[in-house]
């Protein structure tokens, strides 16, 4: 059942073995959920479905990918954007990152792999994809307890068949003296959810609507369930999509390893007819999911301050 174990975020143990669907612990979860959304725009998740073992590879396979030369690391160029390799950028200078599209997938693992490791690395593919296989569990498990707490499951399915998942492995480095101490600058996600996990160096932060920044703790066997631009479209603007940060601890000298998983739909986003009334009317039109990021990767979507008014208002002129 979820509980306020932290004032600020709220914690969802789904170890609980009365975790079932139809259960008591489900439907109070559902509603824990929905009021997270609501107004945090995240959760933290309490979930040991990744070994220690997983736990370790998942790190020591980013950190491998991230070590290799820059030539390398180029390659990974993509349509979609901001789905390649980032790093050497003068606003986030401590911040390293790549991607795996269909990460979940023997396809899509694979095909990063070879590109990266033309002669193959079996113990990458393998990790990349059973730590993805086993975070889009969390991913699938919480859309359907958020569908459910709006009494509109039904749709549940169709929109899990259209999911696709996206691996982001991140490296920030440590701040010298005198450096930034920014890891990553404040921003939305523009998935349907994200599920974040790190290592054992914290520096996320996260803006509730009250816009108060709260550290964000991750307990041993957690991961940072947020709720993505796309996701807040879907719910008729109910749900809050938290700015987020990273600022790193100058204290520490040690590397921050941190993944994100990220479920985008391949299908035409809309709002849900039982998610419009007279208290709600429809605010966001129709929208293909690939089309707002494409949006974002413009200097007007870069430069937006609510990016899914400035683009539903673009895409139905």
């Amino acid at each position: 059942m979820g509980s306020e174990t932290s004032p600020e975020l709220l914690v969802v143990d789904f170890n609980n073995p009365k975790m079932n669907a139809g259960s008591n612990c489900w439907s109070s979860a559902c509603k824990d959920i929905r009021k997270a959304f609501e107004t945090h725009g995240c959760f933290v998740a309490l979930y040991d479905n990744i070994s220690p073992q997983l736990h370790d590879s998942i790190f020591k396979a980013t950190q491998e990918v991230l070590d290799l030369p820059i030539q390398t690391k180029l390659k990974n160029i993509t349509e979609k954007p901001y789905h390649g390799y980032t790093g050497q950028i003068p606003i986030a200078p401590l911040h390293e990152a790549t991607g795996i599209d269909y990460a979940n997938t023997l396809h899509g693992a694979h095909s990063f792999t070879t590109l990266m490791w033309p002669q193959g690395n079996q113990f990458f593919c393998e990790t990349t994809m059973s730590f993805a296989k086993a975070v889009a569990e969390i991913e699938k498990m919480v859309v359907m307890m958020f569908f459910e707490s709006y009494g509109v499951d039904k749709y549940a399915e169709a929109h899990s068949n259209a999911t696709t998942y996206f691996l982001r492995l991140m490296k920030y480095d440590p701040p010298s003296e005198g450096e930034t101490t920014l890891g990553l600058p404040p921003h939305t996600d523009k998935s349907f959810i994200t599920v974040l996990y790190q290592n054992h160096i914290s520096g996320l932060q996260t803006r509730s609507r009250d816009g108060q920044w709260i550290n964000v703790q991750f307990p041993a066997a957690s991961f940072l369930v947020m709720a993505g631009d796309a996701c807040k479209a879907w719910s008729n603007d109910r749900v809050f999509s938290a700015t987020h940060k990273v600022i790193m601890d100058t204290e520490r000298k040690e590397t921050r390893y941190s993944t994100g998983l990220f479920s985008f739909l391949s299908k035409t986003l809309e709002v849900p007819v039982e998610l419009v009334d007279d208290e709600h009317p429809l605010k966001f039109k129709p929208l293909a999911h690939i089309d707002l990021l494409k949006f974002f990767a413009t200097e007007q979507g870069r430069r937006s301050q609510n990016l899914l008014e400035d683009f539903v208002g673009k895409s139905g002129e």
